[in-house]
């Protein structure tokens, strides 16, 4: 008898709880909009970065948005057709098939072939590079109304500059390698090492700018045991580096009695100057370089932006030196491509979060107006100058984006 009322108490339960609301799993969110990336190889012999590895393309792939790399495009950077291929990518077999995606992710600025491949009313994430950009090159741009963003000027949330800082990194754990490669005998340089050892004197260096390059080239040379002199025109900035580094370090202000004795003096001078009003400023003139010593080395890492020394001349990685006044001087704008590798990781972890973000909220438009620190980076909106400092230096009008986002409200 207690085992039927057992049971039919159970069943009884079980008719009253099927009518109770039941939980049930949430639908997982789709992306909303599917994002057609292209990734083209790049021309310029010097450029071997990428922007995408094959991770951060599986990454994407795996959340709907669809690939296509030009076959031999990562191959500079030790990323092959294969590791893309079965990460989901499609690989295409020219530049035109990549410049047919509606959003093209490259490192150097386009040709003027390659903007006319550029579907018009589409989207470009490169490299600006104040120092080469021509008033042809904004006006292809807007004839196709194309909306294109500058890696040098995308913020983030907490307004720093991500890809800056990243290249910029690199570009100063890079540089005293590079010094100490001119310096020494095989290359026709002074022949001294860059450092110190016990009885000789260190080597003098020199550096212009108190940012993230100057920051990770001092951690460099201090490494070494060279000795350190850092010049800026802000003493906030001076301070905020000596914090940085964490050691007692010789600063000064741009005082150019001061500067002339220490260029004078110094094995090597790293030029780190950041851009102010679209470039770099000069702060090195051609007769400061003149009283330099012999063989001594000058790294303008600034050349990108303009240059910091009045002497310096863009140079490339097959011809990375001249000497003027006996000094060499290496200016090639794209350091970072020295280790393409690394750079491409750099740059990947950085796009593709915002690629993500993009899709989840309908795509680059969406993206732009609901994130004013990203739309820092537009310089062309659809056919108009968005970026007040390139529509002042080529006398063009310009469209506020702020305005438009105000418009849409």
């Amino acid at each position: 008898m207690g085992s039927q009322i057992s049971s039919s108490g159970i069943e009884e339960l079980a008719s009253q709880t099927a009518l109770y609301p039941q939980e049930s799993l949430l639908a997982v969110k789709t992306t909303q909009k599917q994002l057609f990336i292209g990734l083209p190889k790049e021309r310029d012999l010097d450029e071997s970065r990428l922007v995408l590895t094959p991770e951060a393309t599986s990454i994407l792939t795996r959340n709907g948005h669809r690939i296509c790399v030009e076959t031999t495009a990562g191959q500079a950077a030790k990323f092959s057709d294969q590791a893309y291929s079965d990460a989901g990518a499609t690989i295409v077999y020219s530049a035109k098939e990549a410049f047919e995606a509606d959003i093209v992710l490259k490192v150097e600025p386009p040709t003027d072939e390659e903007i006319g491949y550029l579907k018009p009313g589409k989207t470009l994430i490169s490299a600006l590079q104040s120092a080469k950009l021509t008033h042809t090159y904004i006006e292809a741009l807007n004839k196709r109304k194309i909306t294109a963003l500058a890696f040098e000027l995308l913020q983030d949330k907490v307004g720093g500059m991500p890809v800056i800082r990243a290249m910029s990194e690199i570009a100063g754990n890079t540089v005293m390698l590079i010094a100490a490669e001119y310096l020494n005998s095989a290359n026709n340089g002074r022949g001294i090492i860059l450092g110190g050892i016990t009885g000789v004197p260190p080597t003098k260096v020199v550096v212009l700018g108190s940012g993230t390059v100057a920051e990770y080239a001092a951690r460099t040379a201090m490494g070494m045991g060279a000795e350190i002199k850092v010049f800026d025109r802000h003493i906030y900035r001076l301070r905020r580096l000596k914090y940085a580094v964490g050691h007692q370090i010789h600063t000064s202000t741009l005082e150019t009695d001061l500067l002339a004795e220490a260029l004078n003096r110094a094995d090597v001078v790293v030029g780190a100057m950041r851009m102010e009003e679209g470039r770099s400023p000069i702060v090195v003139t051609n007769e400061m370089v003149s009283t330099m010593k012999p063989d001594s080395v000058i790294v303008d890492v600034s050349i990108d932006q303009g240059g910091c020394f009045e002497t310096s001349e863009i140079t490339t990685h097959r011809n990375p030196i001249f000497r003027k006044y006996g000094v060499i001087h290496y200016c090639v704008p794209n350091i970072a491509s020295r280790v393409a590798h690394t750079a491409t990781m750099a740059l990947s972890h950085i796009f593709t979060p915002y690629l993500l973000e993009m899709g989840t909220l309908g795509g680059i438009d969406e993206m732009i107006f609901r994130n004013k620190w990203f739309m820092k980076g537009v310089y062309t909106y659809k056919g108009s100058v968005t970026n007040q400092h390139i529509a002042r230096k080529f006398n063009m009008p310009h469209k506020d984006l702020n305005l438009l986002m105000a418009a849409r409200l």
